[in-house]
């Protein structure tokens, strides 16, 4: 294939617009924010279902809560009543002592209940500092987050800016060229690692950055302007310039 050596140079242009977008490209890729907030979000999950259990098990202790203390009240309103009974002196001497031996099992048996009242109340006020603490920090989490992410869409934003841009000229660029050499040119970068054209710099290939050995030289050398050389080693279309030193 041959092609001019004005259009040769095009493709060094093109070379270099096609790396910057790959490095534009690659930097969105990699922006630190975006590992930052990924972070963010496995922590924010975590922190979620941690809450959601503590919340749940708040809820479970509550109702612990008010059923110890449902069976209090029971256990007072047939004390009270036993009471009412006993005070009002009706019945036989057996049934008063019956009485007061269910009223001093009963006190035993409020006794114990309240206990475990007091106990729950303890786990319920434990528990929802826990749950307290849990979503104090979930909250701060995710105003980090928030923190991150417009952070993160300011550099994607720049990012992108400078992409389309680039993309602009790269048009413009490739409009110029052949569409055969184009055609090789898009054949080689999508073999060779995105890049497919590289000038020669003091007899050394800039892609592959191998100097061109006594014969590839001469031969470089010898060629018509218009000739298409091509790498030995790496495959790439060399481009001649002022600075190749043939």
């Amino acid at each position: 294939m041959n092609a001019e050596a004005a259009d040769q140079l095009r493709l060094l242009d093109l070379q270099a617009l096609d790396s910057k977008l790959d490095q534009l490209a690659h930097r969105r890729r990699t922006l630190p924010k975006l590992a930052e907030l990924q972070t963010l979000d496995i922590r924010l999950g975590q922190l979620r279902d941690v809450h959601a259990v503590s919340a749940a098990a708040d809820s479970d202790l509550v109702r612990e809560q008010t059923k110890a203390e449902a069976d209090v009240d029971q256990v007072r309103a047939r004390a009270e009543r036993d009471r009412n009974l006993l005070e009002s002196g009706r019945g036989s001497a057996k049934d008063l002592e019956n009485l007061q031996h269910e009223l001093e099992s009963l006190a035993k048996r409020q006794a114990a209940l309240e206990d475990v009242v007091l106990e729950v109340m303890e786990k319920v006020e434990s528990s929802a500092k826990r749950t307290a603490k849990l979503a104090a920090d979930r909250s701060g989490v995710e105003s980090e987050r928030g923190r991150v992410a417009h952070e993160l869409a300011g550099e994607q934003s720049g990012l992108d800016k400078d992409s389309v841009f680039t993309q602009g000229q790269r048009d413009l660029t490739a409009a110029k060229i052949p569409a055969d050499l184009l055609a090789l040119y898009e054949k080689l970068r999508a073999q060779y690692n995105g890049v497919a054209a590289a000038p020669i710099v003091r007899r050394r290939c800039q892609a592959c950055q191998i100097e061109l050995d006594i014969s590839e030289a001469n031969a470089a050398k010898a060629a018509a302007p218009d000739v298409i050389l091509r790498h030995d080693s790496c495959r790439r279309i060399l481009v001649r310039t002022a600075d190749s030193g043939l």
